[in-house]
């Protein structure tokens, strides 16, 4: 392999990161092997999540749909389409919930989502997850703005950009649907890459690796 295309290979390699680690747990790529243990964690969370999330309306699904499903987002992953990723255990035993950076915005932008097992909420797992994920959209996405869009009557979840400095542009009246159909308003939460030096994402302890899990510099 020559220099040059050694250089690009490297290049290539930086973007996504594959896997980040924070402080208490390790986010990830989702494999297909992560297939039963995500069925657990989202089986033991069915109560809390259907409040919140419209895709739990379809839970449980079988162990076969999980593994399609996880191979539908690593390839999408690969592909730069989407990055979906897990949120692990240190020992990447237990799943701890799900989030990721979301390419449906317009412009040079991510948007976040995230879930947290129900036995592991209001631990502060959802806001270490959310800083690191914006760090890293800044640092390796190269984007210039990081939205968090949520129910405003999910006050745990709005609670989240507040803390991390986003500033909310809009509430959206009857954008979306809660779980149960009925129409609900979407709050947007948005910071952008010249407000993040000032932000608690800045100090947010943060390593992400790329395909090769090589290290990728976060500065």
């Amino acid at each position: 392999m020559t220099s040059e295309n050694r250089t690009h290979l490297e290049r290539q390699s930086q973007c996504p990161a594959y896997r980040i680690e924070t402080e208490r747990a390790v986010l990830r790529c989702w494999q297909p092997a992560d297939a039963e243990i995500l069925l657990n964690a989202v089986s033991q969370s069915l109560e809390h999540l259907r409040e919140w999330m419209p895709w739990a309306r379809n839970e449980p699904t079988s162990l076969e749909d999980k593994i399609a499903l996880l191979r539908n987002w690593r390839a999408e992953f690969d592909l730069d389409s989407d990055y979906t990723y897990g949120i692990f255990s240190p020992d990447e035993i237990e799943v701890w919930g799900g989030s990721g950076l979301h390419k449906r915005l317009a412009g040079s932008a991510l948007e976040i989502g995230y879930w947290i097992r129900a036995d592991l909420i209001n631990r502060g797992l959802a806001t270490e997850i959310s800083a690191a994920l914006t760090k890293v959209a800044f640092a390796v996405n190269k984007v210039d703005r990081v939205e968090i869009h949520c129910d405003p009557d999910n006050v745990r979840s709005a609670a989240i950009p507040r803390k991390l400095g986003f500033t909310q542009e809009a509430l959206l009246r009857r954008r979306t649907t809660k779980p149960d159909g009925s129409p609900t308003d979407m709050a947007i939460w948005t910071l952008f890459l010249d407000q993040l030096a000032s932000s608690p994402v800045a100090g947010a302890p943060v390593r992400a690796y790329d395909v090769l899990g090589t290290s990728i510099p976060l500065v």
